[in-house]
């Protein structure tokens, strides 16, 4: 696991750490935000939510003077219909530029939630797929590993 899919190389990810102070002057470095919930899209079930809660802390935390970078980071990691529809409501202008990269943006402009949850759980399906394939050689290569000291 020393690469994970989706995400850049250690260098890159050292590099946009978050460092958190804790008491008794202990600092702890974790991968930034970004890069977590891309870390988190994996085929295990308990990752989904946790991305949608991560992404909805930082849209609650931050939503009353976001940055543009906060904005895309948010309309291509929400997994928030209510979020996606507010974001598409007062910033146009930064979907539409995005609505290439996540097609499903289209229902968030149009507020059809239905068709929202469809494609959000439709892209959460892809995502898994891709991390079952990326593991899939691995899994493979392990368990001939097994086998071997077995007999």
């Amino acid at each position: 696991m020393s690469v994970l899919r989706g995400c850049d190389p250690f260098e890159a990810l050292w590099s946009r750490r978050n460092t958190v102070a804790l008491p008794g002057s202990i600092e702890i470095d974790l991968l930034s935000l970004p890069d977590l919930v891309l870390a988190k899209k994996t085929q295990r079930d308990k990752d989904w939510p946790m991305i949608r809660r991560l992404v909805e802390a930082d849209f609650i935390r931050n939503r009353t003077n976001p940055t543009e970078e906060k904005l895309r980071f948010w309309i291509l990691e929400s997994r928030t219909p209510d979020h996606l529809f507010e974001i598409a409501r007062t910033s146009m202008d930064v979907v539409e530029r995005e609505v290439a990269r996540r097609p499903l943006l289209v229902h968030a402009v149009a507020r059809d939630r239905e068709a929202l949850e469809k494609a959000l759980l439709e892209e959460q399906e892809r995502e898994r797929a891709l991390d079952r394939e990326y593991w899939r050689p691995l899994r493979e290569e392990l368990e001939a590993m097994r086998r071997s000291r077995g007999q």
